[in-house]
């Protein structure tokens, strides 16, 4: 919550640190974020190993961002979701099927680019 008193930076400070306490909580607590965290980190890995390109790099690191961004938002909205309506509700589980899907498309998303950035450099190992 907004306090009055703040001045621009101390409550720009205060919003920096709500940000950091909620992706702690995030990763501390949500299972589908440690899953995207520990593939983000494979990804990684691959990416020193086969030497991507720079561009190849911006491309796997949006796309990493991308998944965290859909995967929290989900998370976000099943939660308020939950709270507003604890019980079974047909229109609750549309909006959290939809929710998910959305994080659904962020992972289709990340696996072409991944391909793209991967299946060459695998090809030719072989």
């Amino acid at each position: 919550m907004k306090n009055p008193k703040d001045g621009f930076i101390k409550g720009r400070l205060r919003s920096i640190r709500f940000a950091l306490r909620g992706m702690f909580l995030l990763m501390k607590t949500e299972d589908s974020i440690k899953v995207q965290l520990f593939v983000a980190t494979l990804v990684t890995g691959a990416g020193f190993y086969f030497e991507i390109s720079a561009v190849e790099w911006m491309f796997q690191i949006v796309v990493i961002g991308l998944v965290l961004v859909a995967e929290s938002l989900n998370t976000a909205i099943e939660k308020v979701s939950d709270f507003v309506h604890p019980d079974y509700h047909k229109k609750i589980g549309f909006i959290k099927d939809i929710s998910a899907g959305a994080a659904s498309f962020a992972a289709v998303i990340s696996l072409i680019v991944a391909g793209f950035i991967y299946l060459p450099k695998i090809a030719l190992l072989f």
